[in-house]
């Protein structure tokens, strides 16, 4: 078992460095460039009783958010079976969320937020890293934050998907999701994913495929266990290049892993995907603890209600996640735990989103 831990412009705050990979064209007087850097403050401990949140941010001192994650510490022993990811989501100060009328929300965020939840038990040994994506780029200035929500699940064993599509002539840089309240222990987001508002997706119920381009939307999958509550929200986020931003020259390309599993009760498993060199820099990517084939069927819960994610980060192509003075992060990892009983008809899914740079605006 896992033991580790607009159109208006925003201006952001202060980040720690983490990783940093450049892509310029060489030759080009005008050469157009874009560089990621990973922001990470490192681990908020908690939650520590049971039926509760801790919240988490990192934020980006140059460059605009274009996605991020959360990894988390679980302990040794079976109270981590409840510790999950509650929340993935951009913010334009750190602390306030996106939680009001779906649309375009903001821009130019520069924060990240990471939300962990608890189940019946807690451990001091709980904590939630949060991991910022910040992009710089001399085309790329400006973003957008689009918004979507839906009541539920509400109903012990649903789930509900909630997609968020960018605005016509921008382009998709990263996702997120989210699920409240915390005090419906068994409520999590189970998916977070890059995909397409097009019939060929069924209007972003199929994920993103591996080699796919230019996806415009982001999913989110809240997902429930035994519980119930009429208050249940699943929230989608996507994070779009800004109004006026000429995308014509960049485009995005999606890598994709799935494997089977986990399927024993306190077990976890992690899957990584990456991006190339050829495919540029890697900007954003998803997770999601499903029922398997999500490129080519609707998406599907995995076999238990209690299967969770426990970490969707940026990271090594081991799938070591990245901290400052690590290098690039090239890859993206997600971490599945099957939770505190079998479940069957499990798979991880991973998705990185490669950003590639070009001449000619």
């Amino acid at each position: 078992m896992k033991n580790r831990s607009l159109r208006t412009a925003l201006l952001g705050k202060a980040f720690v460095p983490g990783a940093v990979l450049v892509l310029v064209l060489a030759g080009v007087a005008d050469a157009h460039t874009a560089s990621v850097t990973v922001a990470s403050p490192g681990p908020a401990i908690g939650p520590g009783t049971p039926f509760t949140g801790v919240s988490s941010h990192a934020d980006c001192a140059q460059g605009l958010v274009t996605g991020g994650g959360a990894d988390q510490a679980t302990g040794d022993n079976r109270a981590g079976n409840g510790n999950h990811v509650m929340g993935l989501s951009p913010s334009a100060d750190g602390a306030t969320e996106y939680l009001g009328t779906p649309g375009v929300v903001g821009a130019d965020a520069t924060h990240w937020l990471a939300f962990g939840g608890s189940g019946s038990n807690s451990s001091p040994a709980f904590s939630t890293t949060p991991y910022a994506m910040c992009l710089t780029s001399n085309g790329i200035r400006h973003t957008l934050v689009v918004m979507d929500k839906a009541a539920g699940p509400s109903i012990g064993q649903t789930s509900k998907l909630v997609v968020a599509t960018c605005p016509a002539g921008t382009r998709l840089l990263g996702g997120g999701a989210r699920a409240t309240p915390a005090s419906v222990g068994s409520l999590k987001p189970i998916a977070s994913y890059p995909t397409f508002a097009d019939a060929a997706h069924d209007f972003g119920q199929k994920a993103a495929a591996d080699g796919e381009t230019n996806p415009d939307s982001w999913a989110a999958v809240g997902g429930i266990g035994g519980g119930r509550d009429d208050d249940n929200t699943t929230y989608a986020y996507a994070i779009c290049t800004g109004f006026g931003v000429d995308v014509k020259h960049d485009s995005t390309t999606v890598h994709f892993r799935e494997t089977a599993g986990p399927t024993v009760a306190s077990t976890s498993q992690a899957v990584t995907a990456g991006c190339t060199a050829d495919d540029g820099v890697l900007v954003s990517g998803g997770a999601a603890a499903s029922g398997g084939s999500v490129t080519t069927t609707d998406f599907s819960k995995a076999g238990s209600g209690g299967t969770h994610l426990i970490g969707s980060f940026p990271s090594d192509a081991d799938g070591t996640p990245a901290a400052g003075g690590s290098g690039t992060a090239a890859s993206w990892t997600a971490d599945i735990h099957a939770g505190g009983s079998p479940s069957p008809n499990t798979f991880s899914d991973v998705w990185a989103l490669c950003l590639n740079v070009r001449d000619g605006r």
